[in-house]
């Protein structure tokens, strides 16, 4: 009898990430008897920095969500402050990377709003923000702030813009329109100089954002893209979304050259959205499916086969969305590499899972931990704008992060006026572009007339 020895090599022997595992705190650690908002819109409705969690709430009219200090644990009261000055649901919230007391939210109401929180937290409702930013005529969908620059923040809309705004002055500065349908997801590369959106109207596009120009697009009727995300300086681009066969699957692509993605791999059959979260310290890709429990890491390399799969964290508890912890916040004593704040709905609970590397050592491990972003930003917006592009200002995490950003966000003094940005006024009105739209003016002008009618009526009548 003859035996065939055959040679075999674990595929992950090389990588120091391939033990990784999620570990979900205490549940004294957790935030419970949160109300998180039901609505179907598909984002995070969280945003988490070293200092506070922010969480979109349900609310009886108008828009709000919750800062609760990170100290502060365990059950929050039903009558804790909000945040709530939005006349429409809050679609979008999302933390100054530089200044980690201010954050930028948007609605239904068309919308965005800066909104510094006190020290400490809340300790009474909070109704007026420092900014209001009325540039859209639809409503707002998406916030996003520059990676490296100060007060540059990007809001999508319903009108299919794309608005960059200049904090320093309260104005829009800036409009991209290449867009022919509602803008799904935005990310920037390590930089800030290039943006890449994907939309409804199933295109993935690469755009430099100063001057809206689109320098790659793909038209994605195999692959339909849902999510996307910049790979760091690998010059990669990740997308999820759906195959022709209606199952969930992620595809990797060359930014300078989209018209074939250079892998697409199917993940499973569920329906629910996959969220990509990137670190670029470690080069992991996280997949977190909306409406299931897991998340799946993988790691990144710039040689085939380009993704490599490591483990998956499995929970029974469905996730409406995640936030993440800035690098910076994490516990490097324990090894921790990401840290996520898992929504569920159904608990009201609110659920940190620190994704921890398993060492034995007590000391600071600086192959985990390279140089990462740090708090001071680069540029600030006229340098920006004015065309100059730098890498973010990096920070050791060896000494624990203590260290507070000093900036200050200083509101500027704002009169009522059009908004013009590329010879358009974008506050002038625009037709309805739904019949919906259309259902709601003939409502609201019929309900006025008939107001008015009966005025008139009581008046003639010498009531």
């Amino acid at each position: 009898m003859t035996v065939t020895k055959m040679s075999w090599r674990p595929q992950y022997r090389s990588s120091k990430f391939r033990n990784v595992y999620g570990k979900v705190a205490n549940r004294e650690h957790c935030f419970d008897g949160i109300p998180i908002t039901k609505n179907v819109h598909d984002n995070h409705f969280c945003a988490v920095n070293t200092r506070f969690l922010a969480i979109v709430t349900e609310s009886a009219g108008g828009g709000s969500f919750l800062v609760i200090p990170l100290e502060q644990t365990g059950r929050i009261e039903p009558n804790y402050p909000k945040v709530c000055g939005h006349q429409g649901n809050v679609l979008d919230i999302k933390w100054n990377p530089f200044i980690d007391n201010i954050i930028a939210s948007c609605s239904e109401d068309t919308s965005v709003r800066i909104w510094e929180i006190p020290e400490g937290g809340l300790k009474r409702n909070m109704t007026e923000a420092l900014l209001e930013l009325h540039g859209h005529s639809r409503r707002v969908g998406l916030v996003e702030w520059h990676p490296t620059t100060n007060n540059i923040l990007f809001s999508a809309g319903y009108d299919y813009k794309v608005l960059i705004w200049n904090l320093d002055v309260g104005e829009p500065v800036k409009m991209i329109d290449c867009h022919s349908d509602v803008i799904l997801c935005m990310s920037f590369n390590t930089d800030g100089s290039l943006l890449t959106t994907t939309c409804k109207d199933k295109k993935l596009r690469v755009i430099e954002p100063r001057s809206g120009r689109v320098l790659q697009e793909a038209n994605c009727k195999n692959h339909r893209v849902n999510r996307v995300v910049f790979l760091g300086n690998m010059k990669r681009l990740l997308t999820t979304g759906v195959s022709r066969w209606n199952t969930r699957q992620i595809a990797l692509w060359d930014q300078e050259d989209l018209s074939m993605p250079l892998i697409e791999e199917e993940i499973d059959g569920l329906s629910g959205l996959l969220f990509p979260f990137y670190d670029a310290d470690t080069h992991m890709l996280y997949l977190a499916g909306k409406g299931d429990g897991n998340i799946r890491y993988y790691e990144i390399s710039s040689e085939k086969p380009f993704l490599s799969y490591l483990m998956e964290f499995r929970s029974p508890a469905p996730q409406k969305g995640l936030g993440v912890m800035p690098k910076h916040g994490l516990d490097v004593s324990a090894c921790e590499v990401f840290r996520f704040y898992k929504l569920v709905t159904l608990k009201g609970l609110i659920e940190p899972i620190s994704m921890i590397v398993p060492r034995r050592s007590d000391s600071y491990q600086e192959d985990i931990y390279p140089m990462t972003p740090g708090t001071e930003p680069a540029l600030t917006p006229d340098e920006w704008l004015g065309g100059i592009n730098r890498d973010p200002v990096l920070m050791s995490l060896k000494e624990g992060y203590k260290k507070s950003s000093k900036m200050v966000f200083k509101a500027p003094i704002k009169e009522k006026k059009s908004v013009v940005v590329n010879g358009i006024d974008l506050l002038e009105n625009v037709p309805p572009r739904t019949e919906n739209e259309v259902r709601n003016i003939s409502y609201y002008v019929h309900r006025s007339w008939k107001r008015e009618t009966f005025t008139f009526q009581l008046w003639a009548s010498g009531l």
